[in-house]
């Protein structure tokens, strides 16, 4: 079993050895996200519905063909040419337009919004990437660190000053530090797969050299004024199920239509020349008034209704969530970066006295085991911070903000 870890162990750091060897191709964040807009298939499916609105705004705005009719009676005159013309009412047209246009900016909102979830999907998972790619170095580091231990213990016992308990011990700490190392490289092999993942790279290795180092992000956010774009969005769908409902109400007598044009040759004579015709058609809703097609907008407006009242809600309470874990993360860092100084002062001051005589092994193991632990949440708290921010930047962002 022990051969099977070790086995492990130099695996993994022989694939994270030969991904830092092979240098590829950089990777900064801001291409990380520009690859991720640019390849990702998520923003696809909010392209396809706005093309869908932008063509839907379209149909409303279109006017209907004239309909041209030819006939031939035996009865005089003999031959009718007529003209329908379909008659759209000024109120209808623009009901029917404004609600097209509704649904239209609801469609820019959601992919506004869309494209924004998807930056902030590649802003994380290379805020992830790093954090993992400094735990590895940390733990490289640690293993390096009670290696070195390992080696004082076995000549302090070869000098007589230490016990085969000591060399044991810090034989286990090494050996534990090791497993750490292999189970850092897996996360950070796993966490550079998937952002090649989201940036478009079907790449079974990791292939991409992160650049950007992992600091904590700025303490301010700027003030947005107006609605978050899942609101705005929702707004807009409600507008246009309202405006629905009174497109279809006003369109009782919609089929209207105008009819013009000419007969003529009349064989007999009584009714020489070209004779006009002009008419008119409207219907008359005796056993149809509208009401399935009322009831279709009354459902779909407070389905509409419902939809809003629940952007609002999950919204604002998503907005006070990240700003709360935002919070907190911040707060984590300013304390990790006190207790990361104080912790390698006495990781250091430990490692001395143990060498020296002056202080047992345990003391020096257990004051390097602290100082590791501080550092990889001082790394988890940083990576939380960016990432909340991120995500508090996203959920604010307005219709004027939006890119």
């Amino acid at each position: 079993m022990q051969f099977r870890r070790g086995v492990l162990a130099v695996t993994c750091l022989t694939i994270a050895v030969r991904a830092a060897a092979q240098q590829g191709p950089t990777l900064t964040r801001d291409a990380a996200i520009a690859s991720a807009i640019q390849r990702g298939g998520r923003l696809r499916l909010a392209i396809a519905d706005t093309a869908t609105a932008f063509a839907q705004w379209r149909v409303a705005k279109t006017f209907e063909n004239p309909i041209l009719s030819a006939q031939y009676t035996k009865s005089t005159p003999q031959y009718h040419v007529t003209v329908d013309l379909p008659f759209d009412y000024p109120w209808l047209r623009g009901t029917r337009v404004a609600a097209a246009e509704a649904t239209r900016a609801a469609a820019r909102y959601r992919y506004a919004f869309e494209r924004a979830a998807v930056a902030l999907d590649a802003d994380t998972t290379y805020t992830r990437a790093i954090a993992a790619q400094e735990k590895l170095r940390l733990s490289r580091r640690n293993a390096a660190d009670a290696d070195s231990l390992r080696r004082i213990a076995v000549a302090r016992r070869e000098a007589g000053d230490a016990s085969d308990l000591d060399v044991e011990l810090a034989t286990v700490s090494a050996g534990q530090q090791e497993n750490a190392a292999a189970a850092d490289s897996l996360a950070w092999i796993s966490a550079v797969l998937d952002l090649q993942t989201v940036i478009g790279h079907a790449d079974g290795e990791p292939m991409v050299v992160l650049t950007d180092s992992l600091v904590a992000p700025s303490d301010s956010i700027v003030a947005r004024t107006g609605q978050p774009l899942p609101i705005a969005a929702a707004e807009a769908a409600l507008r246009s199920a309202s405006l629905g409902v009174r497109l279809q109400h006003r369109s009782v007598f919609a089929s209207t239509s105008l009819t013009t044009g000419f007969e003529m040759h009349d064989p007999t004579g009584d009714e020489p020349g070209v004779l006009p015709v002009i008419g008119f058609s409207i219907p008359f809703p005796i056993f149809n008034r509208n009401g399935a097609q009322i009831a279709v907008a009354e459902a779909e407006q407070f389905r509409a209704q419902a939809e809003r009242d629940v952007a609002v809600l999950e919204t604002r309470a998503a907005i006070a969530r990240t700003d709360r874990e935002r919070s907190i993360a911040l707060a984590n860092v300013g304390r990790d970066q006190r207790l990361v100084a104080s912790a390698g002062r006495v990781a250091a001051l430990s490692l001395t006295a143990y060498r020296e005589g002056a202080a047992p092994l345990a003391t020096a193991i257990e004051a390097q085991r602290n100082s590791r632990e501080i550092l990889a949440q001082y790394i988890d708290d940083l990576a939380a911070a960016w990432i909340a921010t991120a995500a508090l930047r996203v959920r604010t962002l307005t219709v004027e903000s939006a890119p």
